[in-house]
């Protein structure tokens, strides 16, 4: 039994140390689109006189997530999104149907979330792209007992694709979210907790597998 659970571990580090592999050759590759896409957008400028206006408004409203539909819990506890959960990039913030955020449209710029543990409340925009990268997200509340919260910590400080963060608007003191699922936990030594990691740590829900839990925003 724990050679079978360590054989299983071993084989998600080794698929999301590939993932990360292919991910830096991506971002590499990236880099090297968007300064020659900067080159012809800057020249543009200059010969045609075009002034580019933003699709995307930032005047500080709310915008849609775009997440339509409702939760179904199964027999293991877990919640799942039914309907859809938009993708867009806005610069705006986002009035999502659920807290913590399970989806939908988000700020281009994610968390950091290669094991973070951030003290303060994050903007959900924010954390939602993470978890379109295959993060799991750790928050807890003020009741959340803290030895509880230094378990969760310390246990997201080990594992890639995790962040953790404070959110008193949740309504259990332990709450943990992947792209389109969610659930509550009683306390660090819930065996759910092992259980939702190893499902959704880079799971088979995540929409862009293999993309990158650092060089985003840190607290």
């Amino acid at each position: 039994m724990g050679s079978a659970k360590k054989s299983t571990n071993a084989a998600r580090k080794a698929r999301i140390e590939e993932m990360r592999r292919a991910e830096q050759a991506r971002e590499r590759r990236n880099r090297i689109l968007t300064i020659a896409a900067s080159v012809v957008v800057v020249a543009g400028l200059v010969v045609g006189g075009v002034v580019l206006v933003q699709s995307q408004s930032d005047d500080g409203t709310a915008a849609d997530g775009k997440a339509k539909g409702h939760f179904v819990t199964g027999s293991d506890g877990v919640k799942t999104w039914k309907g859809t959960l938009g993708r867009n990039h806005v610069a705006k913030a986002v009035d999502y149907p659920m807290e913590p955020p399970v989806g939908g449209d988000h700020n281009q710029a994610w968390m950091n979330c290669n094991g973070d543990v951030y003290t303060k409340a994050l903007n959900n925009v924010n954390a939602v792209h993470s978890l379109e990268h295959g993060a799991v997200w750790v928050t807890y509340t003020a009741k959340a007992k803290k030895a509880d919260v230094e378990a969760l910590a310390a246990k997201v400080k080990k594992t890639p694709y995790t962040l953790m963060s404070p959110d008193d608007k949740q309504k259990d003191p332990i709450m943990l979210s992947a792209w389109g699922h969610q659930r509550t936990v009683t306390g660090a030594g819930d065996p759910n907790v092992d259980k939702f990691f190893e499902k959704f740590v880079q799971g088979a829900q995540t929409p862009e597998p293999g993309a990158a839990c650092t060089s985003g925003l840190s607290q």
